[in-house]
């Protein structure tokens, strides 16, 4: 069973038919004894860092998931699920996250970059991803195939070996990470059609 992490912030329901159709067995759940015994766990999430956090401390589910990463599970996280794994977001603030991957979440701006300024965010619509080693999620996908994103915040991993693929947007920014059984993307497979549920049946796959 793959259990979908529920903390009150998410496209729960998408990710969960987006499964089905590939022929998964995706449950939401929302209470850590199921996030422990799942087979995989899917993080996904929309909204703002903050509050993201904020909910998982307080639903008691920080440590499931850590656990459920720490396990060797397969394990994917969805656009703020991405961003949530790291060690600190900018958004509104300065906040702690999960901690798993080290680096920063931070807001697009393009002042280094002139071709950017004229792009709008957040970065909202498709766009190509690129890659240049195999990885078992995008298997049967080639480098500069389209995925959806919408985000304003983007991940900075310290470690380079942790981004699996990247994406320009006013220049390159990390678009998926992939550390042994973690996986991560900041777009949004649910919402990718063909190339997204790809991802999807190669993670249940696992």
């Amino acid at each position: 069973m793959i259990a979908i992490v529920d903390y009150d912030m998410g496209n729960l329901r998408s990710v969960q038919k987006g499964f089905e159709s590939v022929g998964a067995d995706a449950r939401i759940v929302s209470a850590a004894s199921d996030i422990q015994h799942a087979e995989k766990v899917v993080l996904p999430g929309v909204g703002a860092f903050r509050d993201a956090i904020v909910h998982i401390r307080q639903q008691g589910l920080l440590e499931p998931i850590v656990e459920a990463i720490q396990s060797g599970r397969p394990f994917l996280g969805i656009c703020l699920g991405l961003q949530l794994l790291f060690d600190v977001s900018y958004e509104d603030g300065e906040h702690r996250g999960l901690g798993i991957i080290p680096g920063q979440v931070r807001r697009f701006a393009f002042d280094d970059h002139p071709e950017g300024r004229s792009l709008k965010i957040p970065h909202m619509g498709w766009n190509q991803l690129f890659w240049e080693r195999d990885c078992p999620l995008l298997e049967g996908l080639r480098p500069g195939d389209h995925f959806y994103f919408v985000h304003s915040f983007y991940v900075l991993p310290t470690e380079p070996d942790d981004m699996m693929g990247r994406c320009d947007y006013g220049g390159d920014f990390t678009a998926m990470i992939w550390k042994d059984n973690l996986y991560a993307t900041q777009f949004h497979p649910e919402k990718s059609q063909g190339n997204g549920l790809r991802i999807l049946r190669n993670f249940a796959a696992l």
